[in-house]
This record gives structure tokens, C-alpha cells and sequence, in this order.
């Protein structure tokens, strides 16, 4: 219902999922067609009488007061002049008022006809009947009820700002009137009714018993009463009071319901109160009093209830035409009538004939009052039809997602736009939508519209299919894009510009930045956010002026955290604790089976309105803003180079990957969300292929911190495998880099934590199941791809992994060789490779017996990148341990076998393949160890299967490309030592040779 300042019900349910599939997204579009439909309706309706209204607002100028205006009958209670005359100022000035839009909704409005009574309004009307009982014995009892009207009128009708003025109180000030003012209300009526009681004392009465009576005892017990009342209120706002000690006693006392029981309590006072208002006087003098009484509340009350003019100018239109329409034809006859004496409106022509004048006088006045009649029916269907308005915006607030009391003001700030609109335009006019509504909202200058334009676009966002429709639309819109990127800067508007980047970071998920300009710098400011933290400068750079001020800068900023956090979630709190109290009351352990029961839940799960979750760790600026970066990085590459370019960027992603502990600013979990947050985007911004992967790997490995932040995210026994996993991440794509290499290897404990994470995995948790035994696994794989890397071409990383105490390192990457799972094996049989060649000297030829074997098998059972790894290993392994891996042909027999292999795969790879651009390089490597061990049958063996002619095709094919180690898209990185052709050279001299 329209201005309601009563109290929307509300209860806690389970969120929605927010990727709702096609048939709530059908429930969502239903509920938003009813309300439409029934706003049509509505507007229809209106409309209808607006066009009777003007029709009749012409007849009454232009046919009866322009041309009869002496011949309407207004004597006695033939008052037609009268009654055309009240409607015409009426009407005129309901169409006068329709220029200015605000002073027509104020007073002719069909939303806000009526409004329900609330809490602020029973402790008004107390305070009014106080005015009653003080003023009673000094006016006529026929005064009375015509003042009573006039206040209430007027303090209702021409006050609409009194909320706007309250506001400007002080917030303390505002509080202790709400709090004493139902106190200061009865204390007024007992001291009015004892004032009344010591008058009627020093009356005299005839009847001394009744005056004993009504004087002892019935008087005496309304005061007993109001005394009673005042106890228990002034009880009830003590409890109220913020102390220490009493709140401690109201627990006690009332528990956790101690909310609900307080309004239950003060509701019943103030009823008690109105009620013996009633009864407060002399019932013998006066008797009709108390039912005046009654009645005069009960019609205070339906007064009260009006929320403009719409309702009393819609029955005064029914009643005027009602009380004319039976005696029309009778006070204006066609022939003159000797009963009408001086009375006949004008002399009858001779001959006795009709007076020309009023002919058609009477089937005008029935037009004209039946045209008023329809009008006035027209408006009090439309008003009472309005009433049931709640049905359809309840049902779109439950189907549509929205949340809390600013989701019940933000479907009646829809509701009353889309009647606006319905009054303006032509009903059958293109629905409005959510979308449009939102995106109007967004636009707007106002903050109050932007807010829940914004929060309305986030709710539209959670599911479909409004998400698609609303995301075409702000795409489609650079006016309100711009309006987005605008309320990034809003840090005096914390939760528009909490909701503004939520929406930006579901728009970044199909965004090309190219298309919306200034996005990146714009999301960059909510890294600032919180980040502010005192640095210390070198005293020779010292400045006291700017220290102060950045000190400054950081108490207020700490503050604005907190109060920011708490602003973007303030309106779910708004809602009264009676809400859930209530709901506590509904006991259904032993009714489960009951129809009754069934009935009441449906009924009041369709009242009620789902209360908004409080903010999390990831509803952190800084959080959402790494978010928006990474959603623009997975969406589309091209995306990178202004990330690339973006000033401080990559520094401030960085600054967030320590965990500091005497940061102030952020709690334990918050710091933990925020490194992972970090961590996780720059493992996005690393694994970038290509140039621009080159330029951010870079910009990355720059920060000096960085190493030291991982290493210690490694060693942190209270981070968890996805955070490890991410860290892992980033060390191995920046090991790519030879330099970088050389830089890690020096930070001991990163060698540490990956190897711990590499060899000694956690064992799979039995509370939590196979995610968490997935999340170890990868980790352990990330971990063993960066120790990989960091042993390509740098021996003192492997030796650095070979002297880790703790660990038989040679015989766990044999056991991993071994290991079904492809990954596993594979970056052991490279990490291995690396070792071979770096740091052969420290490796147990007995480690590697076991071994040759095994990868020979391997070799001949693999392919692309495996066998490549493979036959790398196999290699070094034989450079080693020739007699070993010479046993092993002879043993299987597989030598022929063997070499074949080898042949057959350089034929397969003659075309390059950025997966294994370095096959041709181990193969070749691999045939060139072989024919120096065992020159003459090797050299034959490879005769036999014409590796002269395969030489001599891939001499005519070498590509630079072949002279790298790994492809990331389309850019060669880590360039292998010995050029391909030179292999080639070497391999063609062996045969040769024999």
C-alpha cells in the first residue's frame, strides 16, 4: 500500500542461487508482467475518471454555469447551484494541480489514497486525544467533531515535509523523543483526567449516590488505570535506556526477545490508553459521551488513514449527485405549478406553457450529476484496487531476488514510476521494466535514486534472464557506463560505490575495455582502498609536514574502512526485530502433518521478505576490484596491454600478497582473502602468452617484495592448498624467465616449501572428503611444473634440490615416474632430466639402475610431449650409465625395437608443434649418445632404417622455432644451448664415420 509507515514482516531464508536456470528466470518475468498488467489496470481506471472528470468540468461551465446560472434552484435544500459549484472549484482544482506533477500525486494521487497506521501514529493520536480531553469542557459538543476533522486534515495534508524536518534534529535528540514520547503521551492524559476529576468535585449533583459513585470509585479506577499504564510504559523505557546495568536486567528478564516484547507491550498500552480515553467521562451528566468517544476515534483513525485528498473529493462526488438525483425532476417541472409560488424560477410565458429556460434544465443537471457520479466510482474502485497493489509487488519483490527493506522500497519506487508513467503516456504504451527502471535510477542526479537503481542492477544481475537483457543494455549505454566508472570515485557514497563495483564485476566478464575507456584506472582506485598504511621514509628524505599528514590520512581512512563496510550492508539491519521474533513464536516441531499448519507457513512465507546476508571477506573493495581485473584478463587477451600500461597497477596487485600482521586494517580472514585474491590475479597475469605475457611477467618479477611474499605464503602452515597452489603458480611461470631462475633459487624456502609440497603431500582428510584430496593434488602437481622450471638450465638450483635434507630425492621422483597418473610422471622425468645434466656428479649411479629401464618402456609406449620428456631423460640416463642402459637392450631384446622408435618418431615430428617444439633436438641427442657407445651395430641399425635420408630432410627443415625449449601462444621462450643443426652435423659425421 502507498506511504506505508507501518512495518514490513520479514524472516531469514536461504539465498537464491544466483544462476537460476530457465524456470525461475520464467517466475521472475511472470511476477514482473503481473505488477505490469495490474498497473495498467489501475492507471486505466484512473484515467477513465480523469477523461469523465474534464467531460463533466465542461458540461458544468460551459452548459449549466455559462447558461443557466439563474435558473439553478438554491434555497433551502434545492441547493443545485451550490453542489455545481463545489464541483467545479473541485474539479478545476484537481486539473490545476495536474500541471505541477509533485502537488498532484500530494493531493489527488490514487497511490497513497490510503496508508497504514503505525506505530508513530498510535503515540499521535494519544498526544491528539490529550488535546481532546484538555480542551473537552470548553467547546460545544457541535464543535467538536468538525475540529477534530480540520486537525487531523490539516496536520496530514499539509505537512508531507514534517519527515525532512526531523531529520535535521540531532540523532540524540531524535532518539530520546522516540523514547519518552509514549511516557510524556499517558503522563498528559492521567494529568488532564485528574485535573477533570478535581473539577467535578466542586459540582453539585442531585443524586449524592451516584455522585459518591461516579466520584469514588469510577473515577478513582480510571485514574488507578492510567497510573497502572503509566508504570508499565515508563518500565518499558527504562529497559530501553543504554546501560550497562539495565541492559544486563532486560536480558535477564526478557532474554533474546526482549525487542518483540517491548513493542507487544507498549502497543497494548497505548491501545489501553485510547480505550479509556473513552470512558474518561461523566457517564451520568453527559451519557452519550463514550460513544462519542468511540466514535470519534474510530473516525480519527479512518481520517488518519487518508494519505491525500483522493479519497474524501471521490465521496463527495458519490454523495453530492445521490442527494440530488430523486428530487431533480420534481424542483424543476416543465409547467408552471401554483405550489411553487414566489418560489418558480422565472414567469411562465402566457398561455400557460413551459418556461423556455429550464426545458432542458433537468436532463442536464442527470448528465451532469450522473457524470460526476461515475467519476467519484471510478476513483474509489481505483483507490480501493490500489490497496491490493502489495499482492503483485510482494510477489516480485520473493520471484525477483530482492532482499531486505530497500528491496520492498525499491519495488515500490518501480511501482510508482511505472503508474507515473501508465498517467502520462498511453496505457497501451510499451511495458516498462526493471531493466529500464534500473537504468533510469542509474542516470539519475539524485544519490537516493542512484542507490537503488544500482542495487537494483546488482539484484537483476544474479539471474536470468534479466542478467542478459540488463547487460546488453549498460553495454549499449556509454552515458551509463560513464555513470558506473563515476561511482568508483564516490568514497563519501560508500554503498554506491560498493554496489557500482559489484555490477562492473559482473560486466567484466564480457567486457572489452576497449569499448568502455578508463575502466582499468577507474578499478584501480579500489585498490587503494584500506592500503593507505604509514610508511617509513629514510631520514635523510624525511618530511614532517607530509608524515603528519599521511598519519592523518590513515586514522581516517582505518575509520572509513569499518564505517564503509557497515554503510554497504545498513539497510538490512533497518528491519524490526519483531520480524524474527515473531517468527520464533511459530512452534511446528509436533504440527508437522498439520493442514492448518501447511496453511499458515505458505501464507506467511509469501508475506514475509528475505533478509540480506551480511557482507563477507570478498566483499572487500580490494577484492572485488582484482576481481573486475581478472574477469577483463579471462575475458579476452587483448585486454592485457592496458592492464600492462595501467600507472601502479601490478605494484598495488602486489602489495596485497603479504600478509601483514600488524595491519590494523583488516582482520586475520580478511588479510587471508585478500593474498589469495592477489595471488590468484597475478597467476592469471603470468600465464599470459605471447608479447604482452613477456611485458607482465616482467612488471611482475619487478617488485622487489615479491619472492619474500611467496616464500612465506609457502611456509605459512595456515594457508591453504588453493593459496599454495596459486603461489606455486606464479614461481613456475616466472621461472620461465633465466634471470628470474637465479633470483628464486636464492630464496632458500621457496626451494623448501615446494619440494615439502612436491614429495611429502598431505594425507586426504576423512572430514572433508575429496575436494580437499583434490585441491592437494593440485597443488602437488603446480608445485612439481615450478620445481621443474626452476631446475631447467640452472644448476644450483638442482643441487640446492639435491642437498634438501629430509628427502631421498632421486628415488621419489623414480617412484612418481612410475605413477599412472601422466603429470605426475611427466614433470618428474623433466625435473629429473635437469638434475642429469646439471648435477650428475651428486647423483648415486645405483638411484639410476632402477630407472633405465623403467624409461625405456616409457619411451616406447609414449608420444608429443611425454615421449619427448622421455627420450630427454633416457639420454642423460645413458650418458651415465651406458652399461647399465646396454644391459637393459640386451636383456628385453628391444634395442632394434628401440632404435626403430626413435626413427619413427623423428619421421612423425618433421612438421614443428609449439607442444614439443625440442622432440627432433632429444631425439637426435638420444642417437648420437647411442652410436658413440655402441658404434658398430647401433650406426647399422640406424643405416637400415635410412636415418641418412631422415638427417638430410630435417637439415632441409630446421626452423628457428626448433631452437626452444617451451611455446607460450606463439612466442619461443628459453632457448636450448646446442642449435639443431649442429646436432644434425654431429649425428650425419657418426654415420659416416662406420
Amino acid at each position: 500500500m502507498a506511504q506505508t509507515s507501518g512495518v514490513e514482516h520479514s524472516v531469514h531464508i536461504i539465498p537464491a542461487d544466483g544462476g537460476a536456470g530457465a524456470g525461475e528466470g520464467e517466475l521472475v518475468a511472470t511476477a514482473e508482467r503481473r505488477l505490469n498488467c495490474f498497473v495498467r489496470y489501475v492507471a486505466l481506471i484512473e484515467r477513465l475518471g480523469n477523461a469523465l472528470g474534464t467531460l463533466a468540468f465542461t458540461w458544468a461551465t460551459v452548459v449549466l454555469l455559462g447558461g443557466y446560472p439563474t435558473v439553478l434552484r438554491s434555497d433551502n435544500d434545492k441547493n443545485d447551484f451550490w453542489f455545481a459549484t463545489i464541483i467545479f472549484f473541485l474539479e478545476a482544482f484537481r486539473m490545476f494541480s495536474r500541471n505541477n506533477r509533485a502537488d498532484y500525486k500530494l493531493f489527488f494521487g490514487t497511490r497513497g489514497a490510503f496508508r497504514l497506521l503505525g506505530w508513530n501514529w498510535l503515540v499521535l493520536l494519544i498526544v491528539y486525544f490529550n488535546g481532546v480531553v484538555l480542551c473537552f469542557p470548553l467547546l460545544s459538543p457541535v464543535l467538536f467533531l468538525p475540529l477534530l476533522g480540520i486537525l487531523v486534515a490539516i496536520g496530514q495534508f499539509l505537512f508531507p515535509g514534517a519527515r525532512r524536518l526531523l531529520a535535521r534534529i540531532p540523532l540524540w535528540l531524535r532518539r530520546v523523543i522516540s523514547l519518552w514520547s509514549p511516557v510524556i503521551a499517558i503522563s498528559l492524559l492521567l494529568g488532564a483526567y485528574v485535573h477533570q476529576y478535581s473539577l467535578s468535585k466542586q459540582q453539585v449533583n442531585e443524586n449524592p449516590y451516584q455522585t459518591y459513585f461516579q466520584l469514588r470509585h469510577y473515577k478513582v479506577a480510571i485514574c488507578i488505570a492510567y497510573g497502572v499504564l503509566l508504570v508499565v510504559v515508563l518500565l518499558v523505557t527504562v529497559s530501553r535506556m543504554r546501560f550497562a546495568g539495565i541492559i544486563k536486567l532486560a536480558d535477564s528478564v526478557l532474554g533474546s526477545k526482549q525487542e518483540f516484547w517491548r513493542r507487544v507491550v507498549l502497543n497494548l498500552c497505548m491501545i489501553g490508553a485510547i480505550v479509556t480515553a473513552a470512558f474518561s467521562f461523566d457517564i451520568i451528566d453527559i451519557w452519550y459521551i463514550p460513544l462519542l468517544m468511540i466514535v470519534v476515534e474510530v473516525s480519527t483513525i479512518v481520517l488518519a488513514s487518508f494519505g491525500n485528498f483522493q479519497v474524501p473529493s471521490a465521496v463527495l462526488r458519490v454523495v453530492l449527485p445521490l442527494v440530488r438525483f430523486g428530487s431533480i425532476s420534481h424542483d424543476y417541472l416543465c409547467k408552471e405549478d401554483d405550489d411553487m409560488g414566489s418560489h418558480a424560477p422565472a414567469p411562465a410565458p402566457s398561455g400557460g406553457g413551459c418556461n423556455p429556460s429550464i426545458i432542458n434544465l433537468t436532463p442536464s443537471l442527470y448528465i451532469f450529476y450522473g457524470m460526476v457520479l461515475g467519476q467519484g466510482a471510478l476513483y474509489l474502485v481505483a483507490c480501493v484496487v490500489e490497496i491490493f497493489s502489495f499482492i503483485p509487488r510482494r510477489f516480485l519483490i520473493r520471484r525477483g531476488g530482492f532482499k531486505g527493506q530497500w528491496g520492498v522500497d525499491s519495488i515500490n519506487l518501480y511501482y510508482s514510476y511505472d503508474l507515473d508513467k501508465c498517467l502520462e503516456r498511453n496505457v497501451l504504451a510499451p511495458n516498462i521494466s526493471l531493466c529500464k527502471f534500473a537504468i533510469v535510477y542509474l542516470n539519475s542526479d539524485s544519490t537516493k535514486k542512484q542507490l537503488h537503481g544500482i542495487r537494483i542492477a546488482h539484484t537483476l544481475l544474479q539471474r536470468e534472464p534479466t542478467r542478459t537483457r540488463l547487460l546488453v543494455k549498460l553495454k549499449a549505454s556509454t552515458k551509463t557506463m560513464t555513470r558506473l566508472m563515476r561511482m568508483l570515485h564516490q568514497e563519501n557514497q560508500a554503498t554506491i560505490r560498493f554496489f557500482a563495483a559489484k555490477v562492473i564485476d559482473e560486466l567484466a566478464k564480457s567486457l572489452l575495455v576497449i569499448n568502455c575507456p578508463g575502466i582499468v584506472q577507474n578499478v584501480s582506485l579500489l585498490l587503494d582502498w584500506g592500503n593507505n598504511q604509514h610508511k617509513r621514509v629514510n631520514p635523510l628524505l624525511d618530511d614532517t609536514d607530509e608524515e603528519q599528514e599521511q598519519k592523518n590520512d590513515l586514522s581516517v581512512n582505518a575509520i572509513g574502512n569499518r564505517t564503509e563496510r557497515g554503510d554497504a550492508v545498513g539497510d538490512s539491519g533497518n528491519l524490526l526485530e519483531t520480524q524474527e521474533s515473531s517468527t520464533q513464536q511459530i512452534d511446528i516441531s509436533n504440527k508437522k502433518n498439520s493442514w492448518i499448519t501447511k496453511q499458515w507457513r505458505q501464507v506467511y512465507e509469501f508475506w514475509s521478505i528475505p533478509q540480506e546476508g551480511p557482507l563477507t571477506e570478498q566483499d572487500l573493495l580490494p577484492v572485488i576490484g582484482m576481481s573486475i581485473i581478472e574477469s577483463l584478463v579471462t575475458y579476452d587477451q587483448n585486454n592485457c596491454s592496458e592492464i600492462s600500461s595501467a600507472a601502479n597497477l601490478i605494484r598495488k596487485i602486489t602489495r596485497f600478497t603479504r600478509f601483514c600482521r600488524t595491519d590494523t586494517n583488516y582482520t586475520d580472514a580478511e588479510k587471508k582473502v585478500l593474498v589469495h585474491s592477489s595471488l590468484k590475479l597475478l597467476y592469471k597475469l603470468t600465464s599470459i602468452d605471447g608479447e604482452i605475457g613477456i611485458t607482465l611477467r616482467h612488471k611482475i618479477s619487478q617488485h622487489p617484495f615479491l619472492l619474500r611474499n611467496l616464500s612465506e605464503v609457502l611456509g605459512d602452515i595456515t594457508s591453504n592448498c588453493e593459496t599454495k597452489k596459486v603461489a606455486s603458480g606464479i614461481i613456475r611461470n616466472l621461472a620461465i624467465d633465466a634471470s628470474m631462475r637465479l633470483a628464486i633459487g636464492r630464496v632458500q624456502k621457496i626451494i623448501t616449501g615446494l619440494m615439502h609440497a612436491f614429495l611429502t603431500p598431505d594425507e586426504p582428510s576423512s572430514s572433508t572428503g575429496a575436494s580437499v584430496s583434490h585441491s592437494e593434488e593440485a597443488l602437488r602437481k603446480v608445485a612439481g611444473q615450478a620445481l621443474a622450471m626452476l631446475a631447467i638450465g640452472n644448476g644450483s638450483n638442482c643441487l640446492a634440490m639435491l642437498r634438501q635434507t629430509g628427502y631421498s630425492f632421486i628415488k621419489e621422483l623414480t617412484k612418481l615416474i612410475d605413477d599412472d597418473r601422466y603429470t605426475y610422471r611427466c614433470v618428474a622425468a623433466s625435473l629429473l632430466r635437469s638434475v642429469l645434466m646439471h648435477a650428475r656428479p651428486d647423483v648415486k649411479e645405483t638411484d639410476l639402475k632402477q630407472l633405465s629401464y623403467m624409461v625405456l618402456g616409457r619411451i616406447l609406449r609414449a608420444d608429443g610431449e611425454e615421449l619427448e620428456i622421455f627420450i630427454g631423460l633416457s639420454s642423460h640416463i645413458y650418458e651415465a650409465i651406458p652399461e647399465e642402459l646396454a644391459k637393459d637392450f640386451e636383456y628385453g631384446q628391444i634395442k632394434v625395437t628401440f632404435v626403430k622408435r626413435l626413427v619413427d618418431a623423428l619421421n612423425a615430428n618433421m612438421e614443428p608443434n609449439a607442444d614439443c617444439p625440442g622432440i627432433m633436438r632429444v631425439i637426435l641427442e638420444q642417437a648420437i649418445e647411442l652410436m658413440k657407445y655402441d658404434s658398430s651395430n647401433t650406426v647399422n641399425y640406424f643405416r637400415d632404417l635410412h636415418m641418412i635420408e631422415v638427417l638430410s630432410m630435417v637439415e632441409e627443415t630446421i626452423l628457428e622455432a626448433e631452437n626452444y625449449t617451451i611455446f607460450m601462444g606463439d612466442v619461443g621462450l628459453m632457448e636450448a644451448g646446442e642449435p639443431l643443426s649442429s646436432l644434425v652435423a654431429r649425428a650425419k659425421q657418426l654415420l659416416d664415420a662406420h
